[in-house]
């Protein structure tokens, strides 16, 4: 199939006019049959390495037909690789859910491809849990680290740590023999233990600016930290809720298109009507593109948003369409060591890949070469 007409991603230019062939599932340089996409915009199928849920189902519930679900709707939106969080869980239901997880890649279910999990708890800070469950944070513990990852069978790829916990420096040690990053997030850190945690090995910040201490301009905390490690990568959820669109700009501008991670943070509610879900043993209350605890509704709670729509509200603050492109399909991608295969739409890589409309709704998705979702 070759796809003529559109704008094509490039991660070193941008935007350029040129065909996008498929073959066998796989980008090349020639193909038969001709498809017009006049006026769109061809870009990477995404991935999303931090989100919770959808459509009704959460990851941390540990069902093979929950996990199915999400696969599926992610894979709709165009999301065609997928790195799902766990919560602040006790270290039975964490096992459970490294497994299940497991299990749903070695069956080769349908839906996007998960190429991980992310371990967003326990090892976090209570001042700083936010919608985590309390009951169930755990000191830094190389140990069960271990546990988790035998589980997944290698699966853990990403682990969130407060670095003022006591163990963490070798904690960080412990997870990088485990090939885990470990992302600093729900902590209360000052700039220098943050910056001492990524000279250890730390190599990202979870939702950077939720869950930590604010920047400013004599306590620069983990944001500056981060900044000042060129190796870090930050999330950001651009949901227009969790974020305002200056910082959203700011953050392009601060740590640059490379080091920017879009991420959703999203819930079982995205994809669902308002109301009342639960969420890691608690509840949480949804109303338009918010989402907080029902019984604290100042503290919020994760978002509603999946990362295609994270993105295009990017676009919508500012943030040019490929630069955007780039902290939703090429730099998580690249934080997962999945960028040899997917991610950009270079010839030998696989045909996953999302059509956009002029107006960045989407149009179609391929996913192994293959319409899966809309039409051409």
């Amino acid at each position: 199939m070759r796809i003529t007409g559109a704008q094509v991603f490039d991660p070193e230019q941008g935007f350029v006019s040129r065909d996008l062939c498929v073959e066998h599932g796989t980008i090349t340089g020639e193909a038969e049959g001709t498809v017009s996409a006049q006026g769109c915009w061809v870009i990477p199928g995404l991935t999303d390495l931090h989100f919770h849920g959808c459509r009704g189902e959460d990851f941390s519930d540990a069902t093979p037909e929950g996990l199915q679900v999400m696969a599926d709707y992610e894979l709709s939106r165009g999301i065609t690789q997928i790195c799902p969080a766990g919560m602040t869980l006790g270290e039975e239901q964490l096992i459970r859910i490294c497994q299940n997880a497991a299990a749903h890649r070695a069956r080769g279910a349908g839906g996007a491809e998960l190429v991980g999990i992310n371990l967003e708890g326990p090892f976090l800070s209570y001042a700083k849990k936010g919608a985590q469950n309390a009951a169930f944070l755990h000191a830094p513990d190389v140990a069960m680290l271990h546990r988790l990852q035998t589980a997944a069978q290698g699966l853990v790829k990403l682990v969130t740590l407060a670095p003022e916990e006591p163990g963490a420096l070798e904690f960080i040690r412990g997870a990088q023999a485990e090939n885990i990053t470990v992302s600093l997030g729900h902590t209360t850190a000052d700039y220098d233990t943050a910056a001492a945690a990524y000279r250890a090995g730390a190599r990202q910040a979870t939702h950077l600016f939720n869950a930590m201490p604010p920047f400013t301009h004599r306590e620069p905390g983990v944001v500056g930290a981060a900044f000042d490690c060129p190796q870090a990568r930050a999330e950001l959820i651009s949901d227009g809720v969790h974020i305002h669109p200056a910082v959203v700009r700011a953050v392009f501008q601060l740590f640059g298109r490379d080091r920017v991670i879009l991420v959703s943070d999203s819930l079982r509610a995205t994809g669902m009507p308002d109301g009342r879900y639960p969420f890691g043993g608690q509840t949480i209350e949804v109303k338009g593109n918010r989402a907080t605890m029902a019984d604290d509704p100042n503290t919020l709670a994760g978002s509603v948003s999946d990362l295609m729509s994270c993105m295009c509200t990017a676009v919508s603050f500012g943030i040019p369409l490929a630069d955007a492109v780039m902290a939703a399909a090429v730099n998580p991608a690249k934080a997962l060591g999945i960028y040899d295969r997917v991610g950009s739409l270079d010839i030998g890589k696989e045909a996953n890949a999302a059509v956009l409309n002029e107006d960045l709704s989407l149009r179609a998705v391929l996913f192994h070469g293959q319409v899966v979702h809309g039409a051409l």
